[in-house]
């Protein structure tokens, strides 16, 4: 065989590899021999689980993001829901302690289901926007993670709430079960149910039915505007979810509790090889992606790269990943 046939054949197996999971092979191992090299502390065991036990937030956040790119959108409002979960969660929890002084565990449930009422809401308003009024997604998700993020500040007045349960940050914050993060558990029951949702049930394969083509969809008899209302509740639940663990976390209610995980988990989906067109995407994919985005930040800071820097690199990764979403979409497109 000679070395031209060898090159050809090698070209389209990485051809073939790109179209199927995206760039984020690529980017995986770059970031990994990179890495590797600044920093002799990076590839150990130790790291690496450090690595997944701090990437549990961004994983939740990015599987929620997943289902509004894959119908076509995206969700800025996701730190928003986080922020509101996180303040009446807490409020909720600070306050029906002293109601109910003996049954701590009942106040933590309540409060949280609060908390997932409010993140409901936002999910609510966003889905109804979208799918009823048909604005724009943007437009959408934007004005209601600044109309959130006012209200989390208001009931605060900017000042975190305090004096939470200790049952509450010793079980979801800092708790381990048969010798795992509690947080890690619970990243690990999403991820399957998120799993089984996208590919074995009738509500995932309508997700991409609409995120492939809405008219398509609704010819076809699917109930789109439905199918999108509950993507956009199902990605605010999960970032509820995320809202509740990070405050157990820091052991209280933060109004500014993620700032910057809309664009973060939107770069996990995007390197993962979800589609900003929608219709594509895997949620397998997408954990490695989040967990990519958290190794990157740690190799960084091991490496002593700046957090302005770090923002830069980010930033630039995001950008390359959404060159290489629409090479890969043409490829696709001149394959059918």
């Amino acid at each position: 065989m000679s070395s031209d046939t060898q090159a050809t054949g090698v070209k389209a197996w990485i051809t073939r590899l790109f179209v199927k999971v995206g760039v984020l092979p690529f980017f995986l191992l770059g970031a990994l021999v990179i890495f590797t090299l600044l920093s002799s502390k990076f590839l150990t065991g130790q790291n690496l689980i450090n690595v997944a036990r701090q990437s549990v937030y961004l994983v939740l956040v990015s599987m929620g993001q997943m289902l509004a790119l894959v119908t076509g959108g995206f969700d800025l409002s996701v730190g928003t829901a986080i922020a509101l979960t996180s303040v009446v969660s807490a409020m909720g929890m600070v306050w029906l302690a002293g109601i109910f002084p003996d049954a701590i565990w009942l106040a933590i449930l309540l409060g949280a289901f609060l908390g997932f009422g409010a993140a409901l809401m936002v999910g609510l308003v966003n889905g109804i926007g979208v799918a009823y009024f048909e604005v724009s997604p943007f437009i959408m998700t934007l004005g209601v993670s600044s109309v959130g993020a006012g209200f989390a500040l208001f009931l605060t007045g900017g000042v975190p709430v305090s004096g939470l349960p200790f049952q509450f940050a010793d079980t979801f914050g800092f708790g381990r079960l048969w010798g795992i993060p509690v947080p890690v558990i619970i990243a690990v029951i999403c991820i399957v149910i998120m799993w089984v949702l996208m590919a074995r049930t009738r509500l995932g394969t309508q997700i991409y039915a609409v995120g492939g083509n809405i008219k398509a969809a609704h010819l076809s008899a699917i109930n789109t505007k439905r199918t999108l209302l509950l993507a956009y509740m199902i990605c605010a639940l999960i970032a509820s979810l995320t809202g509740l663990l990070l405050t157990a976390r820091v052991e209280s209610g933060e109004a500014n509790l993620g700032g910057s995980i809309a664009l973060e988990s939107i770069a996990a989906c995007v390197i993962a090889g979800v589609s900003l067109r929608g219709g594509i995407g895997r949620v397998e994919n997408v954990v490695l992606g989040a967990f990519f985005i958290v190794l990157v930040q740690n190799g960084m800071n091991l490496a002593q790269v700046s957090s302005y820097m770090q923002m830069v690199l980010l930033g630039a990764l995001l950008i390359l990943a959404v060159i290489f979403d629409q090479i890969r979409y043409r490829i696709i497109m001149q394959g059918r």
